[in-house]
């Protein structure tokens, strides 16, 4: 959402640019009926969910890679990557293209969302730090909830969530599922 300065509160442009400085755009997303955000100076592209090429051996929230214009990409979803059941393919999924820094090299990482929003002005005055209990998500993945028309949007960590370091480590799921296929012998 805009924020609009009527033109009796206009002082000078120096202020009028601290101002600016002070709104950052996040794109929204829908994800098990609740809303995110992620700052759009991390998203690359948004594209439609299909051509997915499964890897085996994966973990389950790693959905597999696309072929982005002979890049490599691999996908995520949000959901299972937040523990929730994997997301139900629909034909309004979409892939969310994020650069990330991994040991200081930049590479391309899609995730996977039920749909796509809007993108919207938040003012660092409306985002509050992130609750330390009582969220559906592991507190470190949260950067702060964003306040839009009265309701709050979880803006996420982003780098947190597709920390390679993280995700790498197996969940209690992946561990249950490696034992019982594993022949004891």
């Amino acid at each position: 959402m805009k924020t609009i300065t009527p033109a009796a509160h206009a002082q000078s442009p120096i202020v009028d640019s601290q101002a600016l400085e002070e709104q950052q755009q996040y794109l929204t997303f829908m994800l098990n009926g609740e809303t995110y955000a992620i700052s759009i100076l991390r998203i690359k592209e948004i594209i439609q969910y299909g051509q997915l090429t499964e890897v085996p051996r994966m973990p389950n929230f790693i959905r597999g890679v696309i072929n982005l214009r002979g890049a490599v990409v691999p996908v995520i979803d949000l959901s299972a990557r937040f523990g929730k059941p994997p997301t139900q393919v629909s034909r309004r999924n979409c892939i969310i293209i994020i650069e990330t820094t991994i040991e200081e090299e930049t590479h391309s990482v899609g995730v996977m969302v039920d749909a796509v929003n809007a993108v919207l002005e938040i003012s660092d005055s409306e985002i509050e730090p992130p609750p330390t209990f009582g969220t559906n998500i592991r507190a470190e993945f949260i950067a702060g909830m964003g306040k839009i028309n009265g309701k709050f949007v979880i803006i996420l960590n982003i780098q947190q969530v597709l920390s390679m370091d993280e995700m790498a480590k197996p969940t209690t799921a992946d561990s249950i599922s490696t034992a019982e296929s594993t022949p004891v012998g």
